[in-house]
Formats: structure tokens, sequence, C-alpha cells
């Protein structure tokens, strides 16, 4: 079985790459396995972001390394909050980072509102070989929190093909979507040339 290191201490993230990747033949090990392996983002777009976070992990651990960033872009925001997502409102605050959407978009009609989940995964081996895919998703953010399940911002993420939030959605359900998805099945597209180089 191919073994990739996902770039990730997210469980919710590195869960479900490892649902979709497992199924077709990859183990999948993430960053909580190795613990000495601190990564410092701070690329200006979501694609350097992921290579940052790639090639650090790469360069330690010697391994084959899938990386991703993904962020939430609100056109009325001007693609904010963006590569800043996850550090919206301050560290890796779930919660925090949904008020501080709700509040910058206060008053704000529903018709502007309009918003995407982007993804961008970089492939990287330890001989340099390199894969990019992207993914995305589109929405609207909702007036208030709607579901349990997901992470960060999908309880106010209206998925527009779904007709739904994306936090009521199940896992697969998600899966099936998702800009990690849309990424990963673009990924997927090239991996099997990429892992041979």
């Amino acid at each position: 079985m191919k073994t990739i290191v996902i770039a990730t201490k997210n469980l919710g993230k590195a869960r479900e790459y490892a649902e979709m990747l497992e199924p077709v033949g990859i183990q999948t090990r993430t960053l909580a396995d190795f613990p000495e392996c601190p990564i410092n983002e701070n690329g200006q777009t979501f694609e350097q972001n992921a290579f940052i976070k790639a090639q650090a992990a790469v360069k330690k651990l010697g391994l084959p390394v899938l990386a991703d960033d993904s962020g939430l872009m609100v056109d009325f925001l001007r693609g904010a909050p963006g590569v800043h997502s996850a550090r919206y409102a301050g560290d890796h605050d779930d919660l925090a980072n949904n008020k501080k959407l709700l509040r910058e978009l206060a008053g704000v009609d529903d018709l502007y509102r309009t918003a995407h989940f982007h993804t961008t995964i970089v492939g990287l081996k330890p001989n340099g070989a390199k894969l990019v895919a992207h993914g995305r998703v589109d929405g609207h953010i909702l007036r208030n929190p709607q579901g349990e399940n997901g992470f960060g911002y999908d309880p106010l993420f209206y998925v527009d093909e779904l007709g739904c939030a994306m936090a009521t959605l199940t896992d697969e359900q998600k899966n099936a979507v998702s800009h990690r998805r849309r990424a990963l099945t673009a990924f997927m597209k090239d991996f099997n040339d990429w892992w041979r180089q």
C-alpha cells in the first residue's frame, strides 16, 4: 500500500483525506504522527502555503507528502478571509472565526453574501516531483449557523447545488461535493504519473 503524509494536524481534514484516499489503496499519516515537524505558513496564496507545508514536511520526513491550503472566499469581503481563514479571528478558533464573519456581513443583503470554498493541493516527493490541483464549491453565507457536522465555516456555508448548509451533510455527502474532493479528484487524475516520477 502506498503511504502519503498529509501535512496537517487538523483532525477533521485528516479524516476527510483518509476517507477519500484509503479506498483507492493509499494509506495516510499526518503531522500528528510526526510532532517534531513544525511548519510556518507565511505564503500569500493558497498554492504558496500548500507548497511551504509540503516542502517542510518532505525535508524533515523524507516521505511523499500531500499538503493543501483551503479557505473561504467571500465576494463582498473581496475574497477574505481567504488564506487567513483558519486564523481570521485568532488562532484556529472556529467559533470566533464564524462570529467575526457574521459581524463583517451584518446588514449585507442575501444577494451579496456569495462565497466559495477553495482548496489547492500540492503533492511533493523527496526527489522534487510536484503535482498541483485545485477545487472549489460555490455557495452563500447564512445569517445563522445550521447543522452539527463538519468544522470551520461549514455551519455558515450554504451549498448552492445541494440547497443546504454544509454542516448538515454527513461526511459521505460532504466528501462527494467538497472543495477538497474536487481538488483531490483533479489531483488523482495525474497521481500515478506523479508517483512514478
